[in-house]
């Protein structure tokens, strides 16, 4: 084992066993909050599936989980530091490493979840620090502090995005006047381009990579604006300012967006809560540019996420910070389908058909089948153990249906 340190960056190089790539991430499949878990129940008793383990002792946070090998990871805060856990399946602690500083403002915990490639985990910390730690034992490969050495700008609650994956390139957003976006070697940290600057803060978003008519692009969202980047060289293929698109948005709070946007076939779309309601966007000149192909009021997605099945978008709107209805939208014509009340809105993922919704107040969990014409809601039951917000998203792994809370994560059999 040798340790480095070049320009920033803390480098430990280990001798690494081949394999299968294999990559586990924020919203499981291509960030699309959708899995291709297949065989899972379609309805549930009247206390919920059956609870396998629960753990307590969990450093508080709001990410979500990524998998790899026989393990699970996510991430916590202790004190002034992020911290990457890893569990084994049956949820207990294989170890805890510390890799960077956390935000210490208003709602400091933790948030960007882990994203898994074989034996490495790349994580972000709050404060911009950017780390890859060995999947077995928890040493720490390399480290960069991304935010700080590029002069990175935060918004109100830091850095939340959960890193990105390209080939041999890692993606982060530090924003500001320096860069952008940079793009890093996955293998050393290495500085590979960084994007000129959009002179913006960066989102509370993670970005997605798409290829459409054989391009790949790299598209994210910031205060002020969505953009793509050619994920070769850096540099910016188009932006457009969603910032004035809806002039009845909260003034207060215009520039905050926090989910990740979704594309499907030349179309992304883009949603922020507060009166934002949501853009669609369509990709035109190659992907070189994009217009406006609708925009919504309904679906004003604050931060958890939405999901596309059959032709169709599934969410929770903002109506104020402690509300929000269950929603549909055709996703060619942005009609709503539905509005619904159901206690609050929360985070939603999906398997077979299947909608898995969390309400983030308190912390009731529905299972809903994706039904255009009505909130179709066949099972429900409520998580009790935990503290604060109920905001980290689902995740199902092999069967199990993973919820967070705070401290607490529980896992439930969800295999027929």
């Amino acid at each position: 084992m040798k340790l480095f340190i070049l320009s920033g960056i803390t480098l430990l190089l280990l001798n690494w066993p081949l394999g299968a790539q294999t990559i586990s991430e924020w919203r499981m499949d291509h960030r699309t909050g959708v899995t291709s878990e297949s065989g899972l129940l379609t309805s549930w008793p009247e206390s919920g599936p059956e609870l396998l383990w629960t753990n307590l002792e969990l450093p508080k946070g709001f990410s979500s989980l990524s998998f790899g090998g026989n393990s699970m990871f996510l991430t916590g805060i202790d004190g002034k530091t992020d911290i990457l856990v890893a569990l084994d399946l049956h949820g207990n602690i294989k170890w805890k490493t510390a890799f960077g500083r956390s935000w210490t403002q208003s709602y400091p915990d933790s948030r960007g979840t882990p994203t898994v490639e074989n034996d490495r985990v790349y994580v972000a910390s709050g404060s911009g620090d950017l780390a890859c730690v060995n999947a077995s034992s928890g040493q720490i490969i390399w480290a960069y502090k991304a935010s700080e050495i590029h002069k990175g700008t935060f918004g109100s609650w830091g850095i939340a995005e959960s890193l990105i994956l390209d080939g041999d390139q890692l993606y982060f957003t530090p924003g500001g006047p320096e860069t952008t976006t940079i793009a890093l070697d996955k293998n050393s940290g290495r500085l590979i381009w960084a994007s000129e600057s959009l002179n913006d803060n960066p989102g509370y978003v993670s970005p997605i990579l798409v290829s459409h008519e054989g391009r790949k692009l790299l598209i994210n969202v910031i205060a002020s604006y969505v953009y793509a980047i050619d994920p070769s060289t850096g540099s910016i293929v188009w932006r457009f300012k969603h910032l004035d698109v809806n002039d009845k948005a909260d003034a207060g709070a215009k520039s905050i967006k926090c989910v990740t946007p979704l594309y499907h076939d030349g179309k992304i779309y883009v949603t922020g809560g507060y009166d934002h309601g949501g853009i669609m966007l369509d990709l035109v000149d190659g992907g070189n540019n994009v217009k406006i192909a609708w925009i919504d009021e309904v679906l004003d997605v604050h931060h958890g996420g939405v999901v596309l099945l059959n032709g169709y978008l599934y969410g929770a709107n903002w109506l104020n910070n402690g509300m929000g209805n269950w929603c549909c939208l055709e996703w060619e014509t942005g009609k709503k389908m539905y509005e619904e009340r159901w206690n609050c809105k929360g985070s939603i993922i999906s398997a077979e058909g299947m909608l898995y919704i969390y309400d983030e107040k308190r912390g009731n969990v529905g299972l809903v089948r994706a039904n255009p014409e009505k909130f179709d809601l066949v099972s429900t039951f409520r998580i009790t153990e935990g503290s604060g917000p109920y905001w980290s998203h689902p995740s199902i792994h092999n069967g199990v249906l993973y919820l967070r809370h705070g401290n607490a994560l529980m896992a439930y059999q969800i295999r027929k």
